[in-house]
């Protein structure tokens, strides 16, 4: 479905949910795919993530009185509040929180909200791993923004979604899913250093190479305790390290010779958490290095290395992606192989020939569903362009 008719859909979901659908303000922000660079934002680190070709589109308009609607035209699910009183997560409706928390967190920075009708559709696949999450969250902001003049520039717009979903969802993420959602260029992956949130947008020239993505059909429970707890081992190390070095602030700041010093003195579990991180940084930045270059093969032994290492050291994977992985590095053609995303399920990321694309479906697909039950997916994207309004005669006054 193209924009044109993904647009009048949501138009009409509008009317049949709030009665018509007269002055909406359109936006749209897209997902993502980590081409490297995994549980490193949180530790102050490097990734390089880029847009893809599947979003939210969010249409919404103001109210005259301090009444909130959000309408999910894909659940079939509405969800309204007061601003009059203070904004807590909804435990039922739990998909309403992302968008309810961005306008908290607009609140919390003196935000003056009016009452909002809004109604979002998306192409991203549910438990994919590939941030329909921050998406919404960025659509949400956009739009909002756009009504109410609230003024924040982009970075800080990242910030703001990212607390949401920290503080108001609860899930500790970092600022990745966010920041590539709202800063995006096509045809380009975005290399950041997370600390300073300092960036450089890298031609993402793949000659006859596509970035394939699969998805494994499986999300596991553990995904959001997990990636807690991940960060709350980061920061131990942290805390360890720290008293040897003061200088280190996080992760971003250790070497492997820093971290075998203090070998001694961490649990094999916090070991193998921060040995991760750090040596994930280094791989992305290698990884810039050999795109500049033109050396995609050492950019696919990288992803190799990575997925390796959130295998065995991060321990985020499963049984269901490490399969999807080594049947993919089956395949000729296929230069590199990884989990992408949070983790314990979710999509791989493939680095593949362009011709060989019909091999890894016939191959990789029946074979994984002959040794799971379960029927993979694959997408390909371009690296498409960041969050945007959508004018096209739409009034937006």
């Amino acid at each position: 479905m193209g924009l044109q008719e993904r647009l009048a859909t949501i138009e009409q979901a509008f009317r049949r949910t709030f009665g018509d659908g007269q002055g909406l303000t359109i936006g749209r922000a897209p997902g993502r795919v980590n081409l490297i660079g995994e549980h490193t934002d949180y530790n102050d680190g490097f990734i390089f993530p880029m847009a893809i070709d599947f979003d939210i589109v969010m249409a919404a308009r103001k109210r005259s009185d301090q009444m909130v609607k959000i309408h999910a035209v894909d659940l079939g699910r509405t969800v309204e509040f007061s601003l009059m009183t203070p904004l807590t997560p909804d435990a039922e409706e739990g998909w309403s929180n992302y968008p309810k928390g961005v306008l908290w967190a607009m609140q919390q920075e003196g935000a003056r909200l009016p009452g909002l009708e809004m109604a979002f559709s998306g192409t991203i696949p549910l438990g994919s791993g590939l941030s329909s999450s921050a998406a919404l969250e960025v659509a949400t902001a956009i739009v909002v923004q756009k009504l109410t003049g609230f003024q924040s520039a982009l970075p800080a717009l990242a910030r703001l979604c990212q607390r949401a979903e920290n503080d108001f969802v609860g899930m500790r993420c970092g600022i990745m899913d966010q920041f590539i959602s709202l800063m995006g260029e096509r045809g380009h992956a975005l290399f950041l250093d997370c600390r300073s949130l300092s960036y450089e947008q890298i031609p993402l020239q793949l000659g006859t190479y596509k970035i394939l993505i699969c998805q494994s059909g499986v999300k596991h429970s553990l995904v959001d305790s997990e990636y807690n707890s991940r960060r709350e081992q980061c920061e131990t190390g942290v805390r360890i390290l720290a008293e040897r070095y003061p200088a280190v602030r996080a992760l971003r700041d250790v070497t492997v010779e820093m971290l075998n010093n203090c070998e001694n003195r961490l649990s094999l579990v916090v070991y193998k958490r921060c040995l991760h991180v750090i040596t994930e940084n280094e791989r992305v930045l290698k990884s810039i290095q050999a795109l500049k270059a033109g050396d995609l093969v050492a950019f696919g032994e990288l992803i190799n290395q990575s997925h390796d290492s959130l295998r065995d050291f991060y321990e985020v994977s499963c049984e269901e992606v490490d399969l999807l992985v080594e049947l993919a590095r089956e395949v000729p053609g296929v230069l590199g192989a990884r989990i992408t995303g949070g983790g314990f399920g979710g999509c791989t990321v493939n680095l593949i020939r362009a011709d060989a694309v019909r091999d890894f479906i016939g191959y990789v697909l029946s074979k994984y569903k002959e040794e799971t039950g379960i029927e993979a997916r694959v997408y390909l994207s371009t690296a498409a362009g960041g969050a945007e309004l959508i004018q096209n005669g739409v009034n937006n006054n």
